[in-house]
């Protein structure tokens, strides 16, 4: 039977990614033709990071609150130590002034969140908290940089976004129907995949160390794929800043608006603490090795790459080898 949920889990990660790349795909055409931001419809539509968030909400949902505090965790890290390294393989990715500051606001923001859940237990308030946390965070970057910030996959969008206003240049608005379709076919599938991945975790086993292990790394690597491919696709292309920018303020995303919506919805309670501990000091430590690694030298060079992707077998063997029974 537990291959028929290994299955169900293959197909969740499919539908996730496949609807994470059919929702960014055709965001920046809909955003074009309806003559808004790309950033805005992001936000409206789905948030900066619509698999974690659907993910998480599932979990919260299903009653799995683990697997729900894993996925955020297990997601930043896996942003953090191979979204990044990987790219830098590819290319040197710059980490100028701009990713800097989201990097660096988004430690006091993680901080928080690590806080947060150090007992175990999210309330709703403190969900509350969370979400105007990820409001604060996208004011004061709004506010220095007097532009919308590049969160997710947003960043990316505007740049297809202003390469499609270019070509459409003063036409109508055109097959905005279609784009917004496929948008929210895109979403469908996401939820599906979301639902089915936390099931199939929930299925195989009901013991809750074992869901926050699967969480860490099962579910956080598959929501944090579209990202790792994005970051090695910008990589391939001459990697712009905007879009190293929106992956790490994905960091800061997920421990505020994704862990903080989930609060909200339904209060994250579990059993065992202890659990959460070192993965949430791995998390904190990821985004801090990032900005060590990029700080000399303004950019994330293929060297320092390696020592992110490094790290992260690492993270796995450590976090099995301190939580076996």
């Amino acid at each position: 039977m537990i291959i028929v949920w290994i299955g169900v889990i293959l197909a969740g990660v499919a539908a996730i990614v496949w609807g994470a790349e059919t929702f960014a795909k055709h965001l920046g055409s809909a955003a074009v033709r309806l003559r808004v931001s790309s950033f805005a419809l992001a936000l409206l539509l789905a948030g900066a990071e619509p698999e974690e968030l659907a993910t998480t909400i599932a979990a919260t949902v299903r009653g799995a609150p683990a697997i729900a505090f894993g996925d955020v965790i297990g997601a930043n890290i896996a942003i953090c130590l191979v979204a990044l390294g990987v790219g830098a393989i590819v290319a040197p990715l710059p980490f100028g002034q701009r990713v800097m500051r989201y990097a660096l606001f988004g430690l006091p923001v993680g901080v928080a969140a690590v806080g947060f859940l150090w007992d175990g237990l999210v309330t709703r308030l403190e969900g509350a908290i969370l979400l105007g946390l990820y409001i604060l965070y996208i004011g004061v970057i709004w506010v220095i940089e007097r532009q919308p910030p590049a969160m997710g996959e947003t960043g990316v969008l505007e740049e297809s976004a202003e390469e499609l206003a270019q070509e459409v240049g003063e036409k109508s608005p055109g097959r905005v129907g279609k784009e917004l379709l496929l948008v929210a076919v895109g979403l469908v599938a996401m939820t599906i995949g979301s639902v089915l991945l936390v099931e199939a975790v929930r299925q195989i086993t009901q013991v809750e160390a074992t869901q926050t292990r699967l969480a860490l790394t099962v579910v956080g690597f598959a929501t944090a794929f579209e990202l790792i491919i994005l970051c090695w696709s910008a990589a391939r292309r001459g990697a712009t800043e905007v879009v190293i920018a929106g992956v790490v303020g994905s960091f800061a995303y997920n421990v505020t608006m994704t862990l903080g919506a989930a609060a909200v919805i339904h209060p994250l309670s579990v059993v065992d603490a202890t659990l959460l501990h070192r993965p949430a000091i791995a998390m904190l430590a990821a985004l801090l090795l990032a900005i060590l690694l990029a700080a000399p030298r303004k950019r994330i060079g293929q060297l320092a790459g390696w020592l992110l992707v490094a790290a992260y077998p690492m993270f796995l063997i450590t976090l099995f080898l301190t939580t076996l029974p």
